[in-house]
Order: structure tokens, then C-alpha cells, then sequence
């Protein structure tokens, strides 16, 4: 706390000259402080300075508990709370925190206020108020009064408009009822005779009862020398392959003799010899494994890699 009042005090110090040199280059007119006037200055800063110590100590103190915190668990002791010795209210003891504060008022000795005097009393009736009036005699509350009507009203007829709007509501001319579930014929259709054709319609298909032919028949001679039309041969004729189909290949064939006589090319048995490498636990205790070759110290950087090689000017 010590440190930041310091620290605080020598910001003030500072703003303090700031305002002072602000004055000075702003009114020309006054003279230059000198001597007395500088010590005068020093003697209001420190004032200032130990009032606002003064002031820092005051906010650094606790707050004050007031009688109206405590409470009947923990401080003060429960007494009776109409002696008015006690700050512990049922208020606080039964509740579990801080309520609003209860006045140490004498409960048995104190009078109400006359604004509560006045709020207390009951609402008066309207001047104008009469009971067991014909519109409450026979309801349970206040509802909406209930006049009488004059005997012009009663005899009176009713107007075009308002006999238009008591009718109900009529369906659509497209409206059809509800079909019955059992359609009643009617007498002249009972009655009816039938056509001739509906008649004839109703008499059951007429199927010959045999003898029927054998499913083994025997063929005509005129069939057998029958000759086949040009048009039923082309369409018995089967599809043909296309002009460069292939067959499949066997998959055994016999070698010839020639293949057989050839022998392999020197190059061919360079290449048949398979690559011999050394194992990786040979390699890692080789010293030489990393060495670069006299042909690759030998070799020229081209012209493209150089150009490449080199870094973009921005």
C-alpha cells in the first residue's frame, strides 16, 4: 500500500510541475516565479501529498460491523426481542443472510404513523351506492348491469336485416347428402321386364363337350416337300462373326524349333545377372560408403542450374 501511494504521489508531482509550466508559457504577462514562489509550490505539494496518505490510510481501515448485521448465529446472543435489548429480530434467525434492517423499535410501545393510520382504513362506499339493487339481487359479483326493456321494444317487429342474419347458414348448391348405405330399389324398376339382348347376354358360353384332337398328330405329305421362302432362310440364318474377329488364342502352343536354337545376347545376360548389395550391417561400419566420385568432382554446373541457383533481386 506504502508503494503504490508513492508511486502515486510522484505521478501527482509530476502532472502538478506540468500544470505549472502550462500557466507560465500561457500568460505571458506574469513574471517568472523565482525563489519564494518555488518553495511556496513545494510546501502546497507536500500538503497535498500528505492529505492524500491521510486519505489512503482511511480506505485502508475494515468497515465497521453495524448492529443491524449481526445475527443470532453468530455474534450477538439471542434475547428476548421485546426488551429491545437485543439486535437478534426472528428475522434474522430464521433467515440466512442479510435481510433488510430491522429498527430497534419497542413493538408494544409504538404507535403507527398517520400516512399508515391512513392507508389502514377500509375503502368507503360511493355516495351514490345502494344496495340489493335489481341487477345484483340475483347475481354473484359485480357483472354487467341489467336494464329493462320498454314495452314499444317488446312489440316491436324485426328489421329485414336482422331476420337475413338469424338464418343459418345454407350449404352449397354443389352439396350432396350423405348416401344411404343400403339403396332402395324403386316399385316400376321391380316390375321391369328385360330386353332380348340383355337376355341373350345373360345365357352361359356354350362349349363343345368332344372329341378333341390328339396331342400327337400326324403331318401332311404337301407339308413335308413344302420348301422354305428366301425370307424364312435369311431369318434362320444364325449371326455371324465380324470379318476381323479372332479367335482366342490357346492357352498352351508349341514352341518352334528356331526359339528354341536361339541364344541370349551378352547384353541380355548383363541384365539377367541380379544386383548384389552389401546388408545394412556391413554399410553403417563402411567409411567409404559416402564418398563421391572422381567423375561427379570432374562434372560442370550448367548454365540453366546456375542461373536458378541464383536469388531473386527485389
Amino acid at each position: 500500500m506504502a508503494a503504490m501511494a508513492e508511486v502515486k504521489g510522484e505521478n501527482r508531482r509530476h502532472s502538478f510541475r506540468r500544470v505549472k509550466e502550462k500557466q507560465a508559457n500561457t500568460l505571458p504577462n506574469i513574471q517568472e516565479r523565482k525563489g519564494s514562489q518555488d518553495e511556496s509550490d513545494e510546501v502546497e505539494y507536500e500538503r497535498i501529498r500528505q492529505s492524500g496518505r491521510d486519505r489512503y490510510k482511511d480506505l485502508s481501515r475494515p468497515k465497521e460491523q453495524k448492529i443491524e448485521w449481526w445475527t443470532n448465529v453468530g455474534l450477538s446472543k439471542r434475547i428476548h426481542f421485546q426488551t429491545g435489548q437485543s439486535s437478534g429480530r426472528p428475522l434474522f434467525y430464521y433467515s440466512c443472510g442479510r435481510a433488510s434492517m430491522v429498527w430497534e423499535l419497542k413493538p408494544l410501545q409504538q404507535q403507527a404513523n398517520v400516512r399508515v393510520q391512513e392507508l389502514s382504513r377500509s375503502k368507503e362506499l360511493h355516495r351514490d351506492h345502494r344496495e340489493n339493487r335489481r341487477e345484483y339481487l340475483y347475481s354473484c359479483g359485480r357483472n354487467t348491469p341489467i336494464w329493462l326493456v320498454g314495452k314499444g321494444a317488446q312489440s316491436a317487429e324485426d328489421r329485414p336485416r336482422t331476420r337475413q342474419l338469424a338464418e343459418p347458414k345454407q350449404p352449397p348448391k354443389e352439396y350432396e347428402g350423405a348416401r344411404q348405405i343400403e339403396t332402395i330399389i324403386p316399385k316400376p324398376a321391380l316390375k321391369g321386364e328385360p330386353s332380348e339382348r340383355t337376355q341373350s347376354l345373360s345365357f352361359p358360353k356354350k362349349r363343345p363337350e368332344g372329341p378333341f384332337r390328339d396331342p400327337v398328330w400326324s403331318v401332311p405329305v404337301s407339308a413335308k416337300n413344302a420348301s422354305a421362302t428366301e425370307r424364312c432362310a435369311e431369318l434362320a440364318r444364325s449371326k455371324s462373326t465380324p470379318d476381323s474377329y479372332q479367335k482366342p488364342k490357346d492357352e498352351m502352343w508349341p514352341v518352334s524349333k528356331a526359339a528354341r536354337r536361339a541364344t541370349a545376347t551378352p547384353r541380355v545376360d548383363e541384365l539377367s545377372k541380379p544386383i548384389v548389395r552389401a546388408s545394412m550391417d556391413h554399410v553403417q561400419f563402411n567409411p567409404d560408403a559416402f564418398l563421391v566420385k572422381e567423375t561427379a568432382l570432374k562434372g560442370v554446373v550448367p548454365k540453366r542450374i546456375e542461373t536458378l541457383s541464383r536469388p531473386i533481386d527485389r
